[in-house]
């Protein structure tokens, strides 16, 4: 059955694996991003131009919506006393109120759907301390305080699940994994003794836009290589 999923971003990373997913298994992909990249390569994808820190940026969206990925992010990692406000700003206009004027633009077509589904992105930082993240966990903790709230305001009709990530092998994060040595630290860091992939983290959204997750709404799932529960001898 083929389904419409807009997704936010896309044009890189996970966003791009998960087009590049949903588009080979037959759903209408629509790709909002503020450059096309490598989606130019899908055919089955739809792009239009959209800038999540735009308050006035709009959406031309079918009248049904079977889906919302919001995928924008940033890893701005600093020690707190040198994160200023305009840091913190930063990380929530694009991890929190991005997704708030995202889901606010789709909610008529994704309630006309019945059964719809809201899949967000956090990080294990904010159930995790983390040194130097507390921008990136502030921003990415409101996030999932909303994914809980509209999971049960948008009950039964749209459910929202969110995923909290470890480091993931993105351009997004080539600052941290540009050497042998950053990518080797990183990876012994996790109970598994790798990093995360993006082709991963992109099922594990397919799985929660579709009929198989139908029981779970308002949960956060950590792929994250065991970094946040299991502590390694």
């Amino acid at each position: 059955m083929e389904r419409d999923i807009l997704l936010i971003g896309g044009n890189s990373g996970i966003g791009l694996e998960i087009a590049r997913l949903l588009a080979n298994r037959g759903d209408r992909v629509i790709a909002a991003s503020r450059s096309e990249g490598a989606l130019a390569e899908i055919p089955q994808v739809s792009r239009q131009a959209y800038d999540v820190t735009d308050r006035n940026a709009t959406l031309a969206l079918p009248e049904s919506l079977d889906g919302l990925v919001y995928c924008p992010g940033t890893i701005q990692l600093k020690p707190f006393q040198r994160l200023t406000d305009d840091d913190f700003q930063a990380e929530l206009e694009v991890n929190f109120l991005g997704a708030v004027r995202a889901i606010r633009l789709a909610l008529p077509a994704l309630k006309k759907s019945g059964s719809a589904s809201i899949v967000l992105f956090s990080t294990v930082a904010v159930g995790t301390g983390l040194p130097y993240h507390a921008g990136i966990a502030s921003a990415k903790g409101a996030l999932e305080g909303l994914a809980r709230t509209l999971a049960a305001e948008f009950s039964p009709g749209i459910r929202v699940n969110c995923l909290a990530l470890s480091l993931t092998d993105t351009p997004l994060a080539g600052n941290l994994l540009s050497t042998d040595e950053k990518r080797k630290a990183s990876a012994d860091r996790h109970p598994l003794r790798r990093i995360g992939d993006a082709s991963e983290v992109a099922q594990a959204a397919a799985f929660l836009l579709g009929t198989e997750s139908g029981f779970m709404t308002g949960q956060v799932m950590k792929i994250d290589g065991g970094i946040s529960t299991l502590k390694m001898l």
